[in-house]
C-alpha cells in the first residue's frame, strides 16, 4: 500500500472534520488546547512554557510557538498540517515546539505537509497540491502507545521514538478516527531528524519511512503491520546504522503499479552498518531473491 493513498484519505476526511473552527486555547495553567471533532480547539500564538492538548486541536490560525513541552493527552489528536491562517484568511500556519512533543496512549498526530507526499488539509486541490507547511521541534518527538504519528516536512532536533501503539492489524479505524472510517497508521517522510529515529512494537495498518535525513541511527524492532508491503523504508539518508529486527516485513522498494509486484527500488544511503532484515535490497519481482545491492 503506497503511502499517498492513506495520506490523501486522511487529508480529505480531516478537511470535513475541521470545517468548523473551535475556540482559541484557554489561558489556564498549564495552558490547554481543548476541543472536540465537531469543534476543535485552536493552538495559536506564543506560549512561554508547557502546553497540553485534550480532545481535538488544530494549528490553523497562524504560527503556534510552544516555549516548553507540548503533550497530547491520552486519546487526543493534534492536526498541525495546515498551510494558511484559515481563521483570518491571511498569513500562514505552522507549529514550533522548543521542548519535546509527547504523544500519549491512543493519541494521534498530524505534523507538517507538502505537495510531494502529504497534501495540507486546507489545500484547495488534494489531487494536485501546491501548498506546504514546515514544522519544527527543537526537542524530541516521543510517542508512548500512540494511535498513529504522521510526520511530513518537519525538522526535529532531537530523537524520534515511537514505542508500541497503533490501530491493530485489522486496519480498522479506532479512537477519534472511528466515526470517519479512516485507517490508522504511522509515517515519517520528507523530514530531518538530527538524532535517532526508532519505531518499536508498533501494531498497525501501515508504516512508511521515506526520504528522511537521519543524523543518528534508524532502528525498527518488533513492528507488525497488516499491509503486505509495509514497512516501506525508501531513499533515506542515515548517518548512523540501519537496524531492523523481528519486523513483519521490510521493503526498500515501492509498487510500480496497482499490484504488489513489480516494484521500483528506493535504496537507502547508510553511512554506518546495515543490520538484521535491512541488509540486502528487497525483491523487486515476485518470488525473486533479495539483493544483490544493499538495502
Amino acid at each position: 500500500m503506497r503511502s499517498h493513498r492513506l495520506l490523501g484519505a486522511v487529508a480529505l476526511v480531516l478537511t470535513l472534520l475541521l470545517a468548523a473552527v473551535g475556540a482559541p486555547a484557554t489561558s489556564a495553567a498549564p495552558p490547554a488546547c481543548v476541543g472536540t471533532p465537531e469543534a476543535p480547539g485552536v493552538l495559536s500564538g506564543s506560549y512561554p512554557s508547557n502546553v497540553i492538548v485534550e480532545g481535538a486541536c488544530a494549528v490553523n490560525a497562524g504560527v503556534a510557538v510552544v516555549g516548553g513541552d507540548l503533550t497530547l493527552k491520552p486519546g487526543a489528536v493534534l492536526l498541525a498540517a495546515f498551510a494558511h491562517d484559515d481563521r483570518t484568511g491571511a498569513g500562514s500556519s505552522r507549529l514550533v515546539v522548543h521542548g519535546d512533543l509527547r504523544v500519549q496512549e491512543g493519541a494521534a498526530l498530524l505534523l507538517g505537509c507538502d505537495p510531494q507526499s502529504f497534501a495540507c488539509i486546507d489545500d484547495p486541490s488534494q489531487s494536485n497540491p501546491t501548498l506546504s507547511s514546515h514544522d519544527l521541534v527543537y526537542g524530541n518527538l516521543v510517542g508512548r502507545q500512540p494511535l498513529g504519528e504522521v510526520v511530513h516536512n518537519t525538522a526535529i532536533d532531537g530523537n524520534v521514538q515511537e514505542l508500541g501503539g497503533g490501530g491493530g492489524l485489522s486496519c480498522e479505524p479506532s479512537g477519534i478516527f472511528a466515526a470517519f472510517h479512516v485507517p490508522v497508521y504511522s509515517a515519517y517522510e520528507d523530514s530531518t531528524v538530527h538524532g535517532n529515529l526508532s519505531v518499536k512494537g508498533l501494531v498497525s495498518c501501515w508504516l512508511g519511512i521515506a526520504r528522511v535525513h537521519v543524523n543518528g541511527s534508524l532502528r525498527l524492532n518488533g513492528d507488525q503491520l497488516a499491509d503486505p508491503d509495509a514497512i516501506e523504508i525508501l531513499a533515506n539518508h542515515v548517518a548512523g546504522n540501519l537496524a531492523c529486527h523481528e519486523d513483519s516485513q521490510v521493503w526498500d522498494s515501492a509498487e510500480a503499479g496497482a499490484e504488489l509486484f513489480p516494484r521500483t527500488p528506493g535504496p537507502n544511503t547508510v553511512l554506518g552498518q546495515r543490520v538484521g532484515q535491512c541488509v540486502l535490497a528487497s525483491p523487486t519481482t515476485e518470488g525473486g531473491p533479495p539483493g544483490p545491492g544493499p538495502f
